[in-house]
């Protein structure tokens, strides 16, 4: 193959891995030129305040005349705002937590982005995305995670298609950071040394509350801590607990412990093998559709706390204050429930508590944030979760699963969250994804990504 003549659009960021990605090319003998995306304007919804884009647009065409390459600008950001922004929104408004880099990866990098390379000419588009591709007989493409057990980005890929894959080159998915870091030095390239980017994709590190009152409104309501005895009195996680029960192997205890924290960097699969699930295949697969909806179903809170009048002081004056309610208590006010995620810890302004506090439920029509205590508090983790069969997608259509067929893979919620053993059952209602631990901070919205090993192989909105 003459890579002389196969062109190749770059995503030139002015960040050191997209730069070492047109280097390579470039060494590798491919006719490689770069092009800058322009996807957000807004410099007040950033925590600095200044362009930071147009300080990566001059880094970016630095990198370009170094490498030797042709220099392109295309200006997305009105496809950026009405497929990846205005989607945020509308899914923080609704009380669910999106994820804005894989919307923009499927909707800009790798479709608006391909677009207009494809009418540069380019035969393929290349990023510093740090996961591998590989093309397996009969034309059908895998996404490997990256070798960088700290940095793999695959996640953020899970919703690419086939099409898609085949126009697309990753190539620094085989080398670590510190290896890109050195070749960018050695090549003295002016990104090498460029911290790398924070925040939303194309927006930038942000007060993601403040970020969000551009469009949606602030309106105060309560917080309230639920406490340990709610738990004795709620039907549904009753009978999640008993059912789990009912589904373990003999002689199995279920482990209600999480035992992981997202500030863990493990990210990759690193070769270890699939765990044994603690319940009974056979058990498992005799769980009727409706049961699985039902064990898939989050907790919802219904508080009601009474008032009473007491006389306090020397003046004995009057005062109102809330019943003691052994189930749970007002622990604060907010500005709006739409503003927080489950599984959140900061920005509650809620002390007085011996371990951090966590965001376990939000209620949008009452306007309510449920909160409660501790990494392990009963209402923060959950085992099963529901991916609705409008939602499901499949990188490897081929492996898709047919209703009614049960399989084990190992899955993630969110980027920074090591993988976990799980199986798979696929319904006429959708795709449900049994753990064999407790999952903290599921929350509507998310991604869920299923892996084989180290390939990616499906993902599906929560």
């Amino acid at each position: 193959m003459d890579k002389s003549k196969i062109k190749v659009c770059v995503g030139l960021s002015g960040g050191v891995d997209s730069s070492v990605a047109a280097w390579l090319l470039k060494q590798e003998g491919y006719d490689v030129f770069a092009m800058f995306m322009q996807n957000w304007h807004d410099a007040d919804a950033t925590l600095h305040g200044d362009c930071e884009w147009e300080e990566d647009r001059f880094v970016a065409e630095m990198v370009a005349r170094k490498i030797g390459i042709p220099f392109y600008f295309a200006d997305l950001s009105k496809q950026y705002r009405q497929r990846v922004v205005d989607y945020m929104f509308d899914e923080y408004a609704k009380g669910r937590t999106p994820n804005p880099d894989v919307l923009c990866n499927r909707e800009i990098k790798f479709d608006a982005f391909l677009e207009v390379a494809l009418k540069y000419g380019a035969d393929y588009v290349a990023t510093g995305h740090y996961c591998r591709k590989e093309e397996i007989p009969g034309g059908v493409f895998r996404i490997l995670e990256g070798a960088d057990p700290n940095k793999d980005q695959s996640y953020f890929l899970c919703q690419l298609s086939q099409e898609q894959l085949r126009r697309t080159l990753f190539p620094i998915g085989h080398l670590t950071k510190p290896e890109v870091r050195r070749i960018a030095r050695e090549a003295d390239l002016p990104s090498a040394d460029k911290k790398d980017s924070q925040g939303i994709c194309f927006v930038g590190k942000v007060d993601l509350p403040t970020f969000l009152k551009q469009k949606l409104a602030s309106v105060e309501g309560d917080v309230v801590e639920v406490l340990d005895p709610y738990y004795a009195t709620d039907p549904l996680y009753t009978w999640q607990q008993e059912t789990l029960g009912r589904l373990l192997k003999e002689g199995e205890v279920l482990d209600r412990t999480v035992h992981y924290a997202p500030e863990e960097k493990i990210l990759t699969s690193d070769g270890k093998p699939l765990g044994v699930s603690p319940f009974e295949e056979a058990r498992v697969a005799t769980l009727t559709e409706e049961e699985l909806q039902k064990l898939s179903t989050p907790l919802t809170y219904s508080l009601e706390f009474e008032t009473e009048t007491y006389r306090s002081g020397k003046k004995h004056i009057r005062k109102t204050r809330y019943k003691e309610n052994p189930c749970g208590r007002i622990a604060g006010r907010h500005e709006g429930a739409q503003f927080y995620t489950i599984g959140q810890r900061k920005g509650l302004g809620i002390g007085g508590h011996a371990e951090p506090v966590f965001v376990i439920a939000t209620d949008m029509a009452a306007n309510r944030v449920y909160v409660g205590e501790g990494h392990n508090h009963k209402g923060l983790s959950r085992f099963c979760l529901r991916v609705a069969p409008q939602e499901i997608h499949w990188i490897r259509p081929d492996l898709a699963m047919a209703c009614g067929e049960m399989r084990r893979y190992r899955v993630r919620i969110r980027y920074r969250q090591p993988l976990q053993s799980a199986t798979l059952l696929m319904r006429h209602s959708g795709l449900y994804i049994l753990f064999d631990g407790p999952q903290r901070g599921i929350s509507p919205g998310q991604f869920a990504v299923w892996y084989d090993g180290t390939e990616m192989l499906g993902s599906g909105v929560i």
